[in-house]
């Protein structure tokens, strides 16, 4: 899955806040996670599939509060991408469970990442928003990492599945 650079609108200042850029990156994350689960759900089917489509309307919700939260910051919503690219090709159920937890790495990264830069109730809610990332995971992955959210310190990370990603089309490659 890929997100893409922020793009800042005509209005935009030159020197958004650290918080608002954080909250942008979050919410981009958070429109590839809802697509990368769009994809796998139709993968899935039982117990599995129940979870993707638990996890994809709790995707759906925290984009729709970040979008929020960037509107309340003076930012404009990054809006998602029309098509993402997959880190890998989804043929069976097997390689739909190892996405959803390469997905719910990203967002957890993104989400320490706004852990970061906020205070408050802000902060609480992406805190909030890392814990069930890590869970979910966990889940999809069977076991968990020490540092959920922070890719460079899960042991055995593969850098291909777990670093930025770019949207389809973004460098003009795809």
């Amino acid at each position: 899955m890929s997100t893409r650079p922020i793009r800042r609108s005509d209005d935009d200042s030159d020197a958004d806040s650290p918080e608002l850029t954080a909250v942008q990156a979050a919410l981009a994350a958070e429109h590839a996670a809802v697509y990368g689960y769009g994809v796998l759900g139709g993968r899935l089917d039982g117990k599995r599939g129940a979870e993707a489509r638990a996890a994809h309307d709790a995707h759906r919700a925290r984009r729709d509060a970040l979008e929020r939260n960037a509107r309340d910051l003076g930012g404009r919503p990054v809006a998602a991408n029309a098509a993402y690219a997959l880190p890998f090709a989804v043929p069976d159920e097997r390689a739909a469970v190892r996405l959803a937890a390469v997905l719910e790495d990203r967002i957890a990264g993104a989400y320490a990442d706004l852990v970061r830069a906020t205070g408050g109730a802000r902060r609480k809610d992406a805190a909030g928003a890392l814990r069930e990332a890590a869970v979910r995971s966990a889940r999809w992955r069977g076991g968990n990492v020490a540092f959920p959210g922070l890719a460079e310190r899960a042991a055995g990370a593969d850098p291909a599945e777990t670093g930025p990603v770019e949207a389809a089309g973004a460098d003009g490659t795809r």
